[in-house]
């Protein structure tokens, strides 16, 4: 008999109808599942949002508070999907229930929030993730085991950049993403997360950092359409040392001028090497170092590795293992990755701990911005 995981939703903006999309296809990315996931309940903003939801998108019940939702004995996950600023009163919440959480990053505005999560977490023995979906493209996991089995050497140098062009439109409200007092910082943490996180899960723990933030448009409409004076970083770079002495660089901006969701990354080892685009999300390039290159090269250079939908089992090959992937899929394989170690009542990654880690070297990344200084983790 399947278990039944009902979940439990908070908030629903953008991010909470991406998670909701990948609860509910589940069953069609992957075959025998061993639990039944059910969008149990929501709750947005206000109940009549959160009835429309419930009305629109199937859960079972909608809410009229958070600590309703985190009450009920029938929610068994909670998933949190709510501004930054609002996650470390609701974790505080949820870890004393019991549940089980699935948190959209940040973890939480502070190192010290942070870490005060992740040991509450680690204390009560709860099952927890921080939704860092691009851990689970199938190129980034392919990448992962290309390295892991030492395709490349050691890790030398890396890039890593994410760029958009939304904080360009100065004549555009602003949203809660670059307001500081709710996003806990910029551009640094709404996409520099994902880029720390990707070269910490591939590359090793960052030591060090130099930090240099950039605000382009420092006045703009605020949130309520009148004059506003920006505080949230627009673009942010880093020099990066790992614990094992790879320097890289990362750069994420949203003043990037024809960027779309441009998410790239490359890898630079003793024996080869790995490039990704997520504007290509269905390819890993590959360089194999130990390749002859005779005379007009041979076959030397880089290969495309066809990932595509070649999820391994127990992924169905939804709609084909030739069909094109996309940037969803990386969600449904991180929500089922997170849900099946709940069904087997083991712990996954990125966990509370990865989050924190991540939230450190934001910090210190900051730090080293404001001060004109490399910064030790």
């Amino acid at each position: 008999m399947k278990k039944t995981l009902n979940i439990g939703m908070l908030g629903f903006g953008f991010m909470g109808k991406v998670h909701s999309y990948s609860i509910s296809n589940l069953r069609y990315f992957f075959t025998d599942l061993p639990f039944e996931a059910v969008m149990y309940g929501v709750c947005s903003s206000s109940l009549e949002k959160s009835e429309k939801a419930k009305e629109q998108f199937g859960f079972v019940r909608a809410y009229s508070s958070e600590d309703e939702m985190i009450d009920d004995p029938d929610v068994h996950v909670i998933d949190i999907c709510t501004p930054n600023n609002l996650h470390y009163g609701t974790l505080k919440k949820a870890i004393a229930a019991g549940k089980a959480i699935y948190c959209e990053k940040p973890l939480c505005l502070t190192s010290e929030e942070a870490n005060e999560i992740a040991e509450l977490a680690r204390d009560r023995g709860i099952l927890c993730n921080i939704v860092f979906n691009n851990r689970h493209i199938a190129p980034v996991m392919r990448a992962k085991e290309i390295i892991e089995a030492g395709d490349i050497g050691r890790v030398l140098s890396f890039s890593c950049e994410y760029l958009h062009n939304s904080a360009l439109y100065t004549d555009k409200p602003a949203g809660w993403k670059q307001t500081k007092e709710i996003c806990g910082g910029g551009v640094l943490v709404d996409l520099g997360s994902h880029c720390i996180d990707l070269m910490y899960f591939l590359c090793g723990k960052i030591e060090s950092v130099c930090g240099m933030s950039q605000i382009a448009f420092p006045n703009r409409l605020g949130r309520d359409g009148k004059p506003w004076q920006t505080d949230g970083d627009e673009a942010f770079y880093m020099l990066c040392e790992t614990v094992d002495g790879a320097k890289g660089t990362i750069s994420v901006s949203k003043i990037a001028c024809g960027s779309n969701d441009d998410l790239n990354f490359s890898i630079y080892g003793e024996k080869g090497a790995i490039s990704f685009s997520l504007m290509q999300p269905n390819f890993l390039r590959f360089y194999d170092g130990s390749t002859p290159t005779p005379t007009l090269g041979g076959y030397a250079g880089f290969r495309d590795i066809e990932c595509v939908g070649r999820y391994p089992a127990p992924a169905a090959p939804f709609p084909a293992i030739k069909a094109p992937s996309s940037w969803i899929r990386g969600h449904v394989q991180s929500m089922y990755d997170f849900l099946s170690a709940v069904c087997d009542g083991k712990p996954s990654h990125p966990d509370f701990d990865d989050a924190a880690y991540v939230q450190s070297v934001i910090d210190a990344a900051y730090r080293s911005a404001e001060l004109g200084a490399k910064i030790k983790i």
